[in-house]
């Protein structure tokens, strides 16, 4: 198929147009859709449809690994079904007056670009962006490498952080940025917390983060003992020293969580450079929101959260307390909890706990496994939103029980549909969002997370919304909000 008729669009135009879809609303909370979309869109304007094969998608699109089984693993036939039906959305809303069109045909990878059927003389005034547009877009990225330095990539153990989730968020902190210089292009600069109109998304966050140009995203990045052969034992409890030191025997017999195996492991280091891949995948839609509302949120671990950081900024904490320590030392008490009655054993153990059920709400959620096949099916996850530390400053925790249910519930909250679902809720409730200090209530959502093939987000559901008791404040402790490492 011929990716477009070379005397009607030019490169540069086809290539404006793949950008201006990956920057669009539509696409705003789906980084891996807007990565199948960079790299079809990329091929088609190459012009290089040969090899493009399910196997070479999942593999170079995807960072599947080379034994990479199609019929086993579907996921690019359900990507690209996703991405077909967000085209088709964005085509029949925002983009309803774009001029090219992207289309992917049934039964086809290889894209096709082609101009709407009366749009020649209308499409050849768009042009190519500036040499300005294109220094900002490289100055977005350096500012997305300059946060990604602070973040320790490791290649190889039982967890990796891998290239797609560090192109995710680039392309979200991206698209973010571009998106804002084209709706303040011309216009005289104002408040971001001003400009939101009827975005509801927009207007949640500006409601919960108040005045702060520069809000705090903090990732889980839970301790391990690791030994010489890169494996890895979760260390819960007991003093932690910096990273690589090593570890006195007698504490990682006492502390470990599998004391038996960390006898005969030898020397052991510590080690806290994990994340799951739930929490960067939340990092990646924070960041790109922030950026379109023209914030410029500061990114750090768990750990070195400090109480400067909570007198002066909003903080938003994703995961659960389980691997994110900032949660399990400021999370306010409220209906809603983490709980895990084994403390050495975590992995979908744990529950939701739901002190005072309400009608058709239970009063504990666990994590879903198939029956037959054990692989997750469904997760369950909590928004808490409580006063901060000082007056003007909220704390937002973001957690699943597992990883996956981390970045289902940061879906939801940075989507249209789920803040419209949340804040109908809240106001059922008499809980009203509204501008200004003061104007996020503070409450407490659980949120059911449908899940495929145990690590793919397919759909969100709001179960239940309680409202934090009066008086409800976080947990300040002393020195650091993270507690001291050694």
């Amino acid at each position: 198929m011929s990716v477009t008729k070379r005397e009607e669009l030019s490169v540069e135009q086809c290539q404006q147009q793949l950008q201006r879809v990956l920057q669009s609303n539509t696409l705003r909370n789906s980084p891996t859709l807007q990565q199948l979309l960079q790299f079809l869109g990329m091929r088609g304007i190459d012009g290089n449809p040969d090899g493009l094969k399910e196997y070479t998608i999942g593999v170079e699109a995807f960072g599947r690994k080379p034994d990479f089984d199609p019929k086993t693993d579907t996921i690019v036939r359900v990507q690209t079904h996703r991405l077909r039906q967000k085209l088709k959305e964005y085509y029949e809303q925002e983009g309803i007056h774009d001029q090219v069109l992207i289309e992917i045909p049934k039964g086809h990878y290889y894209p096709a670009f082609r101009l709407r059927a009366d749009s020649q003389e209308q499409a050849e005034l768009h042009g190519v962006e500036s040499s300005a547009a294109d220094a900002e877009a490289a100055r977005a990225l350096e500012a997305v490498a300059a946060t990604g330095s602070r973040w320790r990539w490791l290649s190889s153990g039982p967890v990796i952080a891998t290239a797609v989730i560090v192109l995710a968020i680039a392309i979200g902190y991206l698209a973010g940025s571009l998106q804002t210089r084209n709706a303040a292009s011309g216009v005289a600069a104002a408040s971001p917390f001003n400009r939101h109109g009827a975005d509801p998304v927009k207007s949640f966050w500006a409601a919960l983060i108040g005045n702060d140009p520069s809000p705090i995203i903090a990732y889980p990045n839970a301790v391990f003992l690791l030994d010489d052969s890169n494996d890895l034992f979760r260390f819960r409890q007991g003093a932690s020293d910096n990273r690589g030191a090593r570890v006195d025997p007698h504490l990682a017999r006492e502390f470990a969580s599998n004391p038996a195996l960390v006898a005969s492991a030898g020397q052991l280091y510590y080690e806290d450079g994990y994340t799951g891949t739930g929490e960067l995948e939340g990092v990646a839609m924070l960041a790109g929101l922030f950026a379109q509302m023209g914030l410029t949120p500061t990114i750090k671990t768990s750990r070195n959260i400090t109480p400067e950081d909570l007198q002066q900024h909003t903080v938003i904490l994703l995961g659960s307390p389980f691997q994110n320590i900032a949660v399990a030392q400021l999370m306010a008490t409220g209906d809603f909890r983490f709980d895990n009655p084994d403390s050495r054993r975590e992995e979908w153990r744990a529950s939701i706990v739901n002190a005072h059920p309400g009608p058709n709400e239970s009063a504990a959620y666990h994590t879903e496994r198939d029956p037959e096949n054990e692989v997750l099916k469904m997760d369950y996850s909590l928004i808490s939103i409580q006063p901060g530390v000082v007056a003007g400053h909220n704390i937002a925790v973001l957690g699943g029980l597992d990883t996956k249910g981390t970045e289902g519930i940061t879906r939801f909250i940075t989507s249209r549909a789920g803040v419209e679902a949340l804040t109908a809720a809240l106001a059922a409730k008499g809980l009203k969002v509204s501008r200004g200090a003061g104007g996020m209530p503070w409450f407490q959502a659980l949120v059911q997370v449908h899940l495929e093939k145990g690590d793919q987000v397919l759909s969100t559901e709001l179960v239940a919304v309680h409202s934090f008791p009066r008086g409800a404040a976080a947990i300040v402790v002393g020195g650091s909000a993270a507690g001291a490492k050694k």
